[in-house]
């Protein structure tokens, strides 16, 4: 069997290491725009006046949350969580996922669990919403 020139070898073998760290760069990159747009929706960034970290550590992040009445908070996002209801109240959300409005009446003392969430919040009640949210880190 006729041996290939070695000149053929060395371009084929920086085509792949070329190819290689293209894609490389390109996976950097695009997690990095990810991370960036995870701290761009950060809740606690997009809503100052309503949302404040109670307790962050390795494993959760404790948000106390609350909304005065007719305010919104815009368009952030959620790890997957606990959400303790600590006063009665009613709120209206958008899902950006998957584009869905809902109005839930929370009860003081109700727990609900969800999923990680990229929404918006209106307290469309009359009564201020309080809430402790414990999102998980993993």
């Amino acid at each position: 069997m006729p041996r290939k020139p070695a000149w053929l070898l060395t371009s084929l073998g920086l085509f792949t290491i070329c190819a290689a760290l293209a894609v490389t760069i390109a996976v950097a990159n695009q997690k990095e725009r990810a991370h960036e747009q995870d701290e761009e929706l950060d809740s606690v960034k997009v809503s100052p006046q309503t949302q404040k970290v109670i307790l962050e550590n390795a494993f959760v992040r404790v948000i106390d949350d609350r909304i005065p009445p007719g305010v919104y908070e815009p368009k952030h996002r959620h790890a997957h969580g606990v959400t303790i209801a600590l006063t009665d109240y009613e709120i209206e959300q958008k899902n950006y996922a998957t584009g869905k409005v809902t109005r839930s009446h929370r009860r003081d003392g109700e727990v609900n669990w969800s999923e990680a969430v990229v929404h918006d919040v209106r307290n469309v009640g009359a009564t201020p919403s309080h809430a402790i949210r414990i999102e998980l880190k993993y």
